[in-house]
């Protein structure tokens, strides 16, 4: 049988002060109430733990056993009361959050810096994954928020637009195409690529962009990783086309970035949550920083 907290509380008041009308006045509570909850206490418990007289209150060999467990008892209450009061003062917590490595290289660090500064006690865990598996790592629960590209319809899902990113080239040092403001993708798909391999969403994007438009990419090379293309364009084994968000990145390891058009290819990026599923106070206090990164 299950103890409500208030048993074990009025209890307490009735041992300490010895005196039902006493405790009922600390409690706010009538005495009829008062003993009813005792009463109940001691059928839950299966004997007497007071012993009451006209003039006086006593324990019974039973009730000075009960009296240390129930001073446990409301001690774990109360900090268990706390715990969660800190939850939501943000001095404590902890919060997965799923973003794609382009995100995580080149934004989060500031934010999750600011986030740090503001509620040092909150534990962040980073999931850095591609774009696919950041939606899949929200929707299984393991991620209370994802960082990705537009999934797209989904029943289970809410996306919230941060901003749109499109597509720039990269090239090594010394490239015959540095000498152009922005290329076509005419001009890139005259040189080796270096590719995103499928099923990537990004890849998937380019092939269907350029088919419209009657174009074709055949990668000579092809990873899993942006900061695998980026080495292995700065080595000279070809071009490639990564997502602006990936820029920083990219020009810290040496290579060159120019727009590209005809055609432009656009992606959202956003928060990707679960649906009918509220957020932690520590994970709204963290998308609304990187709402705020992205105006």
């Amino acid at each position: 049988m299950t103890i409500p907290i208030n048993q074990v509380i009025a209890f307490s008041a009735v041992a300490r002060t010895g005196s039902f009308a006493e405790a009922a006045i600390q409690l706010h509570l009538s005495q009829p109430a008062l003993s009813i909850a005792i009463k109940n206490l001691e059928t839950a418990l299966g004997g007497k733990l007071l012993a009451r007289t006209t003039r006086s209150v006593t324990l019974t060999p039973e009730g000075k056993a009960f009296q240390p467990v129930a001073r446990r008892l409301l001690s774990d209450w109360e900090q268990s009361l706390q715990d969660v009061r800190n939850h939501f003062a943000l001095l404590r917590g902890k919060l997965h959050i799923a973003a794609m490595p382009t995100y995580i290289i080149n934004l989060l660090p500031c934010i999750l810096a600011d986030f740090h500064r503001q509620y040092p006690d909150i534990n962040v865990t980073v999931h850095d994954v591609v774009a696919e598996n950041v939606v899949e790592l929200v929707r299984q629960g393991r991620c209370d928020l994802g960082v990705t590209f537009d999934p797209g319809q989904s029943s289970d899902l809410n996306f919230t637009p941060l901003f749109t990113d499109r597509f720039i080239a990269i090239l090594p040092t010394d490239h015959p195409l540095l000498g152009k403001k922005q290329l076509r993708w005419e001009d890139i798909l005259d040189y080796p690529h270096i590719s995103l391999q499928h099923p990537a969403g990004t890849r998937s994007l380019i092939d269907k962009a350029l088919a419209e438009k009657g174009l074709q990419l055949t990668p000579t090379f092809e990873t899993h990783q942006l900061v695998s293309i980026g080495r292995l364009v700065r080595e000279g084994l070809g071009v490639s086309v990564v997502p602006s968000t990936s820029r920083t990145h990219m020009e810290e390891m040496g290579l060159h970035c120019r727009v590209v058009t005809a055609p432009v290819i656009t992606h959202q990026v956003g928060i990707v949550t679960r649906m009918h599923q509220e957020l932690s106070t520590a994970s709204q206090a963290l998308e609304a920083l990187i709402r705020e990164s992205s105006l």
